[in-house]
């Protein structure tokens, strides 16, 4: 079984929707997904849960590849607003949702083994490969940040893809001490400094399990559609996800999902004409 751990609110179904297209097409070992998520509306009127009925369907999807995969959603609110109410962070440069991988180890019941990965990723190959990679001995796995390893530090961290061993960050109290520097200190990367400053042993993986800049070497098994400093012709940051269809051929020329996304497109109909049909019958 695969463990995996996503983050977000309603907005995020979009790419939980491709992402898990992605995943399920390419993997035939059983995906276990939860989906952490918060009513943070007090910020922002968008902040509000990843809807049950959104939850319903990607649960459906899954299910239609493997019987035994699952998604399930996990409402970290009361735990996000006794550690986060009001902290430094809450305002970082994405929105809060991102600190929601710092709470894994208080949500009771969660696997000794994550893979946690933002939503705007694509899997490529089967995610075995990067599941099964042996951590026993570390805290987490991760791949390096594009930009942060060459002005930050050499081993600094893109914490986009994280896969965690839950049993050692627990006795290394790695969330814990990464919660801390949230409350306390003002970063400008808040989640991903504060568990790049508070890990003890980490595993640094090759660029394919979270490929940031290229979108169509062969050997990637996770891309990452973040966003890109292009200086030619002429500087400028891009920032396409996947669920930007036409955006990702024309513009990033990536061709290796087509199959996904068609998938997605159809599915994304799918789920709008049921909504429909719920306020009809409303």
């Amino acid at each position: 079984m695969i463990n995996l751990l996503l983050c977000g609110n309603k907005r995020v179904f979009d790419g939980a929707l491709t992402q898990l297209i992605s995943i399920t097409n390419r993997t035939n070992e059983t995906i276990n997904c939860y989906i952490f998520t918060m009513d943070a509306s007090r910020l922002n009127k968008d902040y509000v849960c990843i809807e049950n009925e959104q939850i319903e369907f990607l649960d459906a999807v899954v299910k239609s590849k493997n019987p035994t995969n699952r998604v399930c959603k996990v409402d970290v609110t009361k735990i996000y607003e006794k550690e986060f109410l009001d902290c430094p962070n809450e305002t970082a440069y994405c929105t809060p949702y991102t600190l929601l991988r710092l709470l894994a180890d208080l949500v009771p019941d969660m696997p000794e083994k994550l893979l946690y990965l933002d939503i705007d990723m694509m899997i490529a190959k089967d995610i075995s490969e990067l599941y099964n990679v042996d951590i026993s001995d570390y805290e987490y796995a991760a791949v390096k940040e594009k930009y942060g390893s060459v002005f930050i530090r050499p081993d600094y961290i893109n914490a986009g893809m994280l896969l965690l061993n839950m049993k050692k960050i627990k006795e290394t109290r790695l969330l814990e001490k990464s919660r801390q520097l949230i409350k306390t200190k003002k970063m400008l990367f808040a989640d991903q400094d504060a568990i790049f400053r508070s890990t003890m042993r980490k595993l640094l993986l090759p660029r394919k399990y979270n490929e940031q800049s290229k979108f169509n070497r062969k050997d990637t098994v996770v891309c990452h559609f973040c966003k890109r400093l292009l200086i030619f012709p002429y500087p400028r940051i891009e920032n396409y996800k996947q669920w930007n269809v036409e955006e990702v051929h024309s513009v990033l020329k990536c061709h290796c999902f087509d199959d996904d996304l068609e998938e997605y497109i159809r599915l994304k109909k799918e789920f709008k004409l049921k909504e429909k049909e719920v306020e009809l019958n409303g």
